[in-house]
């Protein structure tokens, strides 16, 4: 997709222990948890390359070696831990990842969210403004809109909040204990939450204290406090993959041909 803009890089947390997912992270950090035979990590990097994002750089750290085996399974070019994904590439052909370069970061295995988006601001610090967001969430957003809505008000960080569904079937009983309603997973109205998929200044960086830093504590209520923060409102689909529920509902979606996420052919 043509963009009508200048970022072209990527942040993604993949470094966390999932143990919401422990059915699945006791052998593989959860951005390799698969949908549809491909890491949700893959998803997320084939969204963001459809609107011209192809530089990624991935915060590692709870058995990072198992991603760092995945893309090396897959190379054209490696240098180190930079895998360059040529659309030459025989593996990568049918996954359509394609022009992509990935970084695999050691942020450690016991670092916070803010502090590992610290250890790769070397990598984004003469940027314009970047992509940030979490390893285990899909979407069907709009990232040329959403850049675009961060570039045009100028501030440090935008976040993308969502309306997230209920969990559970709502019922509405009426006389003698009859069901007058039923309503599969409604969403909580006027609640909107952090959906991830931020575009930051880098300055935002500095807000970061260290290793220990949580990004959505004092980093967050900071921007929030000198009005830095804004919220890109996205009204469609949003999933995050939190528990073995939440995979499975993936899934079905995908072998069901009718996964929101998927914009690209």
């Amino acid at each position: 997709m043509k963009k009508s803009h200048n970022i072209t890089k990527a942040v993604i947390l993949a470094g966390g222990l999932g143990t919401r997912l422990a059915e699945e992270t006791i052998v593989k950090p959860k951005p390799m948890v698969e949908i549809g035979g491909k890491p949700i990590l893959w998803h997320i990097i084939k969204l963001y390359s459809f609107y011209g994002i192809n530089e990624f750089f991935i915060c590692c750290g709870y058995k990072q070696n198992y991603i760092k085996q995945y893309f090396h399974k897959y190379f054209l070019h490696v240098t180190k831990n930079t895998y360059n994904l040529s659309s030459k590439s025989k593996k990568f052909k049918n996954d359509g990842i394609k022009n992509c370069t990935v970084h695999l970061i050691n942020t450690g295995n016991k670092t916070m969210t803010g502090g590992r988006l610290k250890k790769v601001y070397k990598y984004v610090k003469n940027e314009k403004a970047f992509c940030f967001t979490y390893g285990d969430g899909l979407s069907n957003i709009n990232i040329n809109k959403l850049i675009l809505f961060h570039l045009k008000h100028n501030k440090l960080a935008t976040l993308t909040a969502i309306v997230p569904p209920i969990k559970y079937g709502v019922i509405k009983l009426g006389m003698k204990n009859f069901v007058k309603k039923f309503q599969e997973k409604p969403e909580i109205v006027g609640s909107w939450i952090n959906g991830g998929f931020f575009v930051l200044d880098p300055k935002v960086i500095g807000y970061i204290k260290n290793d220990q830093t949580v990004w959505e504590e004092q980093p967050l209520k900071k921007l929030v406090k000198k009005k830095q923060l804004l919220a890109y409102k996205h009204k469609k689909f949003w999933m995050p993959m939190d528990t073995l529920r939440d995979k499975i509902a993936l899934n079905k979606l995908w072998n069901r041909k009718n996964a929101p996420w998927k914009i690209w052919k």
